[in-house]
């Protein structure tokens, strides 16, 4: 068994920490204090930093038992485990604050790149331009799986801090240290509900300490390395904060250009300490920054969707890791989409000033998407500090590497804390925040969930393996045969062997048989029918002496599709061999939509010996593309191949065959017949007819939404072929986004060019090719 390995250690852990923390926060928060209150703006960011530091105590307490990805989310669904609408709200809102805090610091770093680095010419772009180019390219690199690793994200907070430190000396030489603590001591403002109000809006700089528990399944030794590394960060981030806000308050700059300058203050003060080099040094460390921890929230706000993915309480498709790139690909796609969606709407949309907002009487702005990111991130820290009052009564005995001192006054006072700090936000950003999240709410009532996995699929029969033995462990090429009825089982295998048999890896096929389970109907009724089931197929199978390795294993599901694809995913499965429907399309049509790899459809008449003789189309696009490789090696192979090109007059689409046959270039001889029908399919299914052998065709994985508007030709073929006895496998390729937009695009092109032909154009053909 391969155990996972932890590679982040404490300096790692801690630069995890202080890097997600130095953001968008600082860089323009800082100028928005100082503007309204002064050198107070000390006391708020210090009081955002004890409240923060209350609920972090809880995160290290919990990550010291829970030592997995997931943070908030994961404590609250293993501390509250019955509570569903509780703890789906609580990864909902956390979900909503990780992308909203990723909005606020792109939206923030969207105002830097209008203010210092672009010219006046593209001033006329929306603002909210280049927030939303940052958003989409860094969902793009997350989703192919680019991330920082340790030894980098130690780099970039190195820089970081020292950018904020050449910002502070530059400060304290412009003044003199005197002078300096002269000014600030003298520039006091504002009153509790001033400072209080900065405060709630200087928390979100301080919510980076949960990156740190959310990567405990990645730090080494987390029970003592996690309370250790969000304590240093936290208290190294207040500090250097306040040396920031001292810098700020001996600025050169006058008060009334600071507040007019607002999120971009710290740029011109910077000018003002260092001159031109100085900005341009600020302007590139807040771009950095504010690039940098948006990727580590992208990181989080996925994480979150793909546990929620897996736990029923957002769309299963969330869980899934793209067998490429290793991500949970749709998550980190939803993440970016929110994203965007946010910063469109609070920057672009509904501005502050101007806008559609004007006209609507709703402005809302950068300050209201910090209120709404805010929101979204007390609102289940106020959870959190609750779950660890319930965990200390419900799970008395487990072992915690770290404990909160004085439970349960501490959490009562964090959860207070939080309270007054959503008191004090921006009113319109937690009336947004509010109405969204209710909305969500009502949403996910009226969908219910998804069942989690154990409720729906159960091993009635373990995989049980013959001939494998030791070499299952080897790289195998791996075939997952679904079989509904016992008696075809030793057909489909021998036809996975065969289909096998073109790779350079050993084949492995796992063959599964599953029995339904009704709604309402228990488990046990059926355990007999599904336990009888696999013992026949495993000695159909164990009576023929396959030569190819092979395991049997039985379930019981509630959900056929779900238990197949699934299966195949954890399988890691190669190709999927099954039959092509008859009663339940709709599990066809899911496994053919959602299967991990590559899906042969066969109907119920394929045996092996007649992948002897193989008939395909002309064909095109990319789902008849990626089935000629395969082709190309059954021709290899032995197999007798014949390219039937089909012109159809006005009925379907004329193929043409010089790509194809281009594919086939390893084939001795591939046998080209050009004939006329009254349909594609008609042409195929008389022309495979009059050759033998089996009839090969590719299939676009969302034909069956096309099907309204073009037709579809396998559904054709398949009916066609029954009436007259003509083996038929379809074949669903494994398809990218990139692909499938091809998918979508190629029958109508291939339309236009039918009505629209090409001067000169000609359908000739060649009869045999050498």
């Amino acid at each position: 068994m391969v155990e996972h390995t932890r590679t982040l250690d404490f300096k790692i852990a801690f630069a995890i920490g202080l890097g997600t923390m130095i953001a968008a926060g600082i860089f323009s928060l800082s100028g928005t204090a100082v503007a309204a209150i002064g050198s107070s703006a000390v006391v708020a960011f210090v009081i955002a930093a004890v409240i923060a530091g209350v609920t972090a105590a809880a995160y290290s307490e919990f990550a010291s038992i829970y030592s997995e990805n997931g943070g908030g989310y994961l404590f609250c669904s293993r501390t509250f485990e019955d509570r569903d609408l509780l703890t789906y709200g609580i990864g909902m809102s956390l979900f909503l604050g990780y992308t909203g805090t990723t909005a606020f610091y792109l939206a923030t770093m969207d105002e830097w790149f209008f203010e210092f680095v672009l010219p006046e010419s593209l001033h006329v772009l929306p603002h909210g331009t280049t927030g939303v180019l940052a958003a989409v390219l860094l969902g793009v690199l997350n989703a192919r799986g680019t991330e920082e690793s340790g030894g980098f994200q130690l780099i970039v907070t190195g820089a970081k801090v020292a950018v904020l430190f050449a910002f502070i000396g530059g400060a304290f030489a412009f003044r003199g240290p005197s002078t300096a603590v002269t000014e600030f001591a003298t520039n006091f403002g504002g009153g509790p509900l001033d400072i209080l109000t900065i405060s709630a809006l200087a928390f979100i700089t301080f919510f980076g300490f949960s990156a740190i528990a959310a990567s405990a399944g990645e730090i080494i030794e987390p029970q003592q390395t996690v309370p250790r590394a969000i304590a240093a960060s936290m208290v190294t981030v207040t500090i250097l904060y306040a040396l920031v806000i001292v810098a700020m308050v001996n600025s050169p700059v006058p008060p009334e250009v600071i507040a007019e300058q607002g999120e971009t203050a710290m740029g011109e003060v910077a000018a003002g300490f260092l001159g031109p080099i100085g900005r341009s040094l600020i302007v590139a460390g807040a771009i950095f920054s504010m690039v940098s921890a948006s990727n580590a929230s992208i990181l989080a706000a996925s994480s979150i969707g793909s546990l929620m993915g897996r736990q029923g309480q957002a769309p299963r498709r969330f869980s899934h890791i793209h067998r490429e790139y290793g991500t949970p690909f749709w998550s980190v796609t939803t993440a970016t989409a929110t994203i965007v969606s946010l910063i469109v709407l609070f920057i672009a949309v509904f501005p502050a000033e101007g806008g559609l907002g004007a006209v609507l009487g709703l402005q809302l702005g950068l300050t209201a998407l910090t209120g709404f990111a805010t929101l979204n991130l007390l609102l289940p820290l106020a959870v959190v500090n609750i779950a660890l009052i319930y965990s200390r009564r419900k799970f008395p005995d487990v072992e915690r590497g770290f404990s909160v001192p004085g439970v349960p006054v501490v959490p009562i006072v964090g959860v207070l804390a939080n309270i007054g700090l959503i008191y004090n936000l921006p009113p319109k950003g937690v009336v947004t925040g509010l109405v969204l999240t209710a909305g969500l709410v009502v949403a996910y009532l009226g969908w219910g969930g998804t069942p989690v996995e154990e409720d729906l699929l159960r091993e009635v029969v373990p995989e049980s393996t013959a001939a494998a033995g030791e070499d299952q462990s080897r790289d195998r090429y791996r075939v997952l045969i679904p079989i509904a009825r016992p008696d075809r089982a030793l057909r489909y295998a021998r036809l996975g062997e065969a289909l096998a048999a073109v790779s350079d890896e050993d084949p492995l096929l796992h063959v599964l048989t599953v029995t339904q389970v009704p709604d309402q109907t228990p488990w046990e009724t059926v355990q007999d029918t599904a336990q009888a089931r696999t013992e026949r197929i495993q000695k159909e199978l164990a009576d023929a002496d396959l030569d190819v390795d092979y395991t049997v294993e039985g379930h019981t599901c509630r959900d056929v599709a779900f238990d197949i694809v699934q299966t195949a995913r954890d399988d890691e499965a190669n190709l999927v061999l099954m039959g092509y429907p008859e009663r339940h399309r709709d599990v066809t049509e899911t496994v053919e939509r959602e299967a991990p790899c590559d899906v042969f459809f066969a109907d119920k008449t394929v045996t092996a010996e007649d992948l002897g003789v193989i008939n395909i189309g002309a064909g095109g696009g990319p789902h008849h593309q990626a089935l000629l490789p395969l082709v190309n090696k059954l021709g290899q192979s032995g197999s007798e191949l014949h390219l039937v090109n089909v012109s159809s007059g006005d009925r379907g689409t004329d193929e043409t065959s010089g790509t194809t046959l281009d594919a086939l270039e390893g084939v001795e001889t591939t046998q080209v017949h050009n004939v006329t029908a009254e349909s594609v399919a008609a042409g195929l299914v008389e022309t495979a007819a009059d050759n033998g052998g089996v009839l090969i065709l590719g299939a676009s994985r969302d034909r069956w939404l096309r099907q309204a508007l073009f037709g579809s030709t396998p559904d054709e073929v398949v009916a066609l072929a029954e009436e007259m006895d003509v083996p038929v496998l379809v074949y669903a390729s494994e398809t990218g986004v990139s692909d499938r937009m091809s998918e979508r695009l190629f029958p109508v092109g291939r339309y236009l060019r039918k009505r629209f032909p090409r001067r000169g154009s000609s359908r000739g053909g060649t009869p045999e090719r050498s």
